[in-house]
């Protein structure tokens, strides 16, 4: 029997793929082809024809774009390839792979806007979080964490987020989360707060902890979302965040909605 979902609202948590943008460590190009020049040029060619055939679009053709940018940039879904070249001791599954199963599911929004740049978001924060607004995570919930730090997109100030630690993110994925997602740039604390507290203790462990907990659990990332504080409760809803199938790759540009 097919099944029926009514929302009364969709709201947008994906942030676009933006030209040279401040808040993309690695630059998109986007090359824009319009209707007038190689696109028309393009079209007639793949028609056998001359331009000025086109004769309902008075000549001109479709306009495309050509884009160079890496799968991470905008909002997009790491794979656990994406981590290590193993998960749970297995081959790590790529972005291809991936059950989308998945990428629908129940949402929960945990708000830690009140963590600082370079803090950790560690076990205890999450179940007092948990705790405020009375929720139990069961398998397959995508947990959002919200920081806030999308209100500063087009900024360097975007990349001073908190983050989760190996624990917390291990702690989540015990309780069959496979997908946890974020409003910053990383799941990790921003890399100068990082480095200085590896620097301060020798302790390796502590780089990119987050990303390297997909080492030992199989889990994913949505990174780069937005509008998490558009979401009227803190669960209740539906998350649909299916990543772009780019094969063999470590990660995959998607559109995350929430379904409230």
């Amino acid at each position: 029997m097919e099944k029926r979902f009514t929302y009364s609202r969709i709201i947008d948590l994906s942030v676009g793929i933006v030209p040279d943008a401040v808040h993309e460590p690695l630059k998109p190009k986007i090359r824009y082809q319009s209707h007038e020049g190689e696109s028309a040029e393009i079209l007639a060619r793949l028609f056998g024809v001359e331009k000025g055939d086109f004769a309902l679009s008075g000549g001109k053709g479709a306009a495309a774009e050509e884009i160079t940018t890496v799968a991470h940039a905008g909002t997009h879904v790491d794979a656990p390839w994406h981590y290590a070249p193993t998960s749970e001791g297995r081959p790590a599954r790529k972005i291809d792979e991936l059950p989308v199963e998945w990428f629908f599911s129940d949402g929960v929004v945990l708000d830690f806007r009140h963590k600082g740049p370079g803090e950790k978001i560690g076990i205890e924060d999450i179940r007092g979080e948990l705790g405020r607004i009375g929720y139990e995570l069961k398998p397959l919930d995508i947990v959002m964490i919200m920081t806030g730090r999308d209100k500063h997109l087009g900024s360097t100030e975007y990349f001073l987020q908190p983050g989760l630690t190996r624990s917390s993110v291990l702690w989540l994925c015990d309780r069959g989360v496979k997908v946890i997602g974020i409003d910053a740039y990383s799941l990790d604390r921003n890399f100068e707060a990082e480095a200085r507290e590896f620097r301060e203790t020798g302790d390796g462990t502590l780089l990119w902890e987050a990303h390297f907990a997909g080492i030992e659990r199989e889990y994913c990332q949505i990174e780069k979302l937005a509008n998490l504080d558009r979401i009227p409760r803190p669960y209740g809803f539906k998350v649909s965040c299916p990543p772009v199938k780019i094969q063999g790759g470590s990660g995959g540009w998607c559109r995350a909605l929430a379904l409230v």
